[in-house]
């Protein structure tokens, strides 16, 4: 036996959504004094819990409780890099004697010591069993973890170098900028700078977009977008910030960009547009920022040695979705691994599982075409769901059967529905047709009832109204076109 096919409901475009909605969600901050200035920020890969680099420590926070849960202090001068590796089980960081730190992160034991360098490391990076540092004597380094020395040194800067970055598609492309206002693309097969594109002013930090074709630079107030399939061609320079812009981030999707100024604002940046959609200021200029992996935390660090924490209120089904592992013996434990893709070449065993109907649906199933359209303009009432059984009782032929035989308690809700949706451009064509069809059964008694007469007479001045704006719509546009002839003829002449 066929199995029966529910109603398709329409599927039309959803409306517009303000895109700074979302970042109207990250509520008050949880503001915490710190010794001293707060050079950089990252969060964990699971969101739990983030790291800030401050004074001659590393201070680790839970993003839960807000609270310290470890502090690193086996460093003898300031703090000013920090970074997790993906596995959460070791951490790097970089201070201003050129040290470069590896920590394990349960023991806080130094794993590794790497010097080498002779300025300040202001940027560290892993590159699988690699780490990457830039430093104030101009000099990029990549480390050899398990022999514990530098295995390339990239000396084509002329400054500080502030920034590194990893493309993530290939990880032997890693981008560099310093002060000397150049932004320098580095293979590392053979330590040879393939490319290198003037900012045009101190770079601050660089970025690799999604896939790695795209470049991101800041420096001074100016942001600029480079084209890397293009030998580095500029494609877009923004401005939206006062002062120098200190640090940025994409957020998890790759949607937007988030930046940190000296002029105490922050700034999220819609990168199909490149316009600001949100913006929050704080109490003191801007160092450092970070947000989650999964959207929910915003911290940012400030001169002042405060650091602000912001946290967005998430939707159940939205955790759902997210990596964080679930504990023990709940739901969403037992339930982990059901959206995870299979395999192409996986056998997949179809389970046959009953449908649950809705309630119209069990009645159209009976061909009780008249109740079924009662089901739909049941409290509330869903427009979409309502067009969408009309059409399917037309493509039935049962249009006629499910309006028959009514009296005027069953009639007026459905003159309800149409005088409040004839004149929606979704819905016209088809509920026009649809009150032909009920003049054509109901005319002859539509007068015996006060309520329905009145219906009628509202949906005629309605349907009248649309007519007469048509007509003017119609007229407007002969009178352009007239408009639009006589100018081109004249222009015709002049030529």
């Amino acid at each position: 036996m066929t199995e029966y096919k529910k109603t398709l409901i329409k599927q039309f475009p959803a409306p517009a959504i303000e895109k700074n909605d979302f970042w109207t969600q990250f509520k008050s901050p949880v503001v915490i004094r710190e010794f001293a200035q707060v050079n950089s920020i990252d969060f964990a890969p699971n969101s739990q819990e983030l790291a800030i680099a401050c004074s001659t420590r590393v201070q680790i926070y839970s993003s839960v409780t807000h609270q310290v849960k470890k502090t690193i202090s086996r460093f003898k001068d300031t703090v000013l890099s920090v970074k997790y590796r993906n596995d959460q089980k070791v951490m790097v960081a970089g201070d201003s004697q050129g040290l470069v730190q590896l920590f394990d992160l349960n023991s806080r034991a130094i794993l590794r010591t790497l010097s080498g360098h002779q300025g300040g490391v202001r940027c560290v990076d892993f590159s699988g069993q690699h780490i990457l540092s830039g430093s104030d004597d101009a000099t990029v380094k990549i480390w050899d973890i398990a022999a514990e020395e530098a295995i390339c040194d990239l000396k084509e800067h002329t400054d500080h170098v502030r920034s590194v970055v990893v493309d993530a598609m290939n990880p032997h492309l890693l981008l560099s900028g310093s002060y000397d206002h150049t932004v320098k693309l580095w293979d590392t097969r053979n330590n040879v700078c393939q490319m290198t594109l003037d900012h045009g002013a101190p770079v601050e930090k660089v970025l690799f977009f999604k896939g790695g074709s795209l470049a991101i630079s800041c420096g001074l107030d100016r942001i600029k977008v480079w084209d890397m399939l293009k030998q580095g061609k500029l494609i877009y320079s923004l401005s939206h910030h006062q002062k120098t812009i200190t640090d940025m981030r994409f957020d998890a999707e790759n949607g937007y960009l988030i930046t940190g100024s000296l002029d105490q604002q922050v700034k999220m940046i819609d990168l199909t547009s490149y316009k600001v959609v949100h913006s929050i200021k704080y109490p003191a200029p801007i160092l450092s920022l970070a947000i989650s992996p999964n959207n929910t935390h915003l911290a940012v660090g400030m001169t002042s040695g405060m650091l602000a924490l912001r946290k967005r209120q998430v939707k159940t089904q939205e955790l759902l979705k997210s990596k964080i592992r679930p504990r023990g013996n709940t739901p969403q434990y037992y339930n982990r691994g059901a959206d995870a893709e299979t395999d192409a070449d996986a056998v997949e065993i179809e389970a046959t599982r009953r449908k649950r109907l809705q309630k119209y649906d069990v009645l159209l199933k009976g061909f009780q075409y008249g109740n079924a359209l009662d089901a739909t303009l049941e409290q509330p009432v869903n427009p979409v769901v309502v067009a969408s059984m009309i059409e399917e009782l037309i493509n039935r032929d049962g249009v006629r059967q499910a309006l028959a035989g009514r009296d005027e308690k069953t009639l007026v809700p459905i003159l309800q529905f149409v005088l409040k949706y004839i004149s929606h451009p979704r819905y016209a064509s088809m509920l026009i047709d649809f009150m032909a069809i009920i003049l054509d059964i109901y005319a002859h008694i539509l007068n015996h009832s006060i309520e329905s007469h009145e219906l009628i007479n509202k949906i005629k001045m309605k349907v009248g109204q649309e007519q007469r704006l048509l007509q003017e719509y119609n007229q407007v546009l002969g009178q352009l076109d007239l408009i639009f002839a006589v100018s081109s003829q004249q222009s015709a002449i002049k030529a």
